[in-house]
């Protein structure tokens, strides 16, 4: 963490305006400064102490990294409005065989086997294989963040149920888990403000002890006792009989 500030990359797609805002809530003393990296550049920013967290899209190398997985992402396909697929409300994989897709060099889908036609060129960003998608040129499937990402009026997509998905996570260097960091992992993890769970003793807020219960001495209870054993042992006696005039 830089002095007075803490630093938080994050990969395209994923949108940290709501953590962000309760930071700002909570730890009011030390500035939120987003970083937006190709998802790529993530951990290497992170490792070479550019960020001091980031929201990044799994796999990841973890070496000497601490992740917490957030969240899974639905895969879409990209197409124009007038594309056949667009009259579908979801597809499969088999449906797009005979399509032309594009597979940017940013790509974030890990693939055992390439849905489709390999498309013409193998484009720089997402961002252009979306200007290609636009020309008719094929089609492209990334995470549905990724498709708002770069929404165009003349485009739209369709989730696609048996592709592989995208999962989003919250990583940082095992040696920088610092009271703002933990501060970070109780946000998004949602805990409340007062909650104690990944703070350290010195931020929990601190318990009175618990008092032991008071006890009778030995020779008060053997007393008590005594007492409540003799009045047991007293005959009772009979009511007094009244006198006749």
């Amino acid at each position: 963490m830089t002095e007075g500030e803490f630093r938080l990359a994050y990969a395209p797609g994923v949108t940290p305006a709501k953590w962000a805002r309760i930071w700002d809530e909570r730890v009011r003393e030390v500035p939120l400064r987003l970083i937006q990296v190709p998802a790529a550049e993530a951990v290497p920013l992170l490792r070479n102490g550019g960020a001091d967290a980031a929201f990044v899209r799994l796999p990841i190398d973890r070496e000497a990294l601490h992740m917490i997985p957030l969240y899974v992402e639905a895969t879409v396909v990209v197409v124009p409005k007038e594309h056949a697929v667009a009259a579908a409300d979801e597809v499969k994989l088999a449906d797009l065989a005979d399509e032309d897709v594009f597979e940017p060099l940013d790509d974030v889908l890990e693939w055992d086997e390439r849905p489709g036609e390999p498309a013409f060129t193998r484009p720089a960003t997402t961002a252009a294989a979306v200007e290609l998608v636009a020309s008719d040129a094929g089609v492209l499937l990334v995470p549905q963040s990724l498709a708002r990402l770069h929404h165009r009026k003349d485009l739209t997509y369709r989730p696609v149920t048996d592709a592989p998905q995208s999962q989003v996570g919250l990583a940082w260097l095992e040696d920088a888990t610092t009271d703002r960091m933990e501060d970070l992992i109780g946000i998004v993890r949602g805990r409340t403000p007062n909650s104690s769970r990944g703070r350290t003793s010195s931020d929990a807020p601190a318990r009175p002890p618990k008092q032991p219960a008071a006890k009778q001495s030995a020779s008060k209870q053997s007393a008590s006792k005594q007492q409540s054993a003799r009045k047991k042992a007293q005959p009772k006696r009979a009511p007094a009989k009244r006198r006749r005039k």
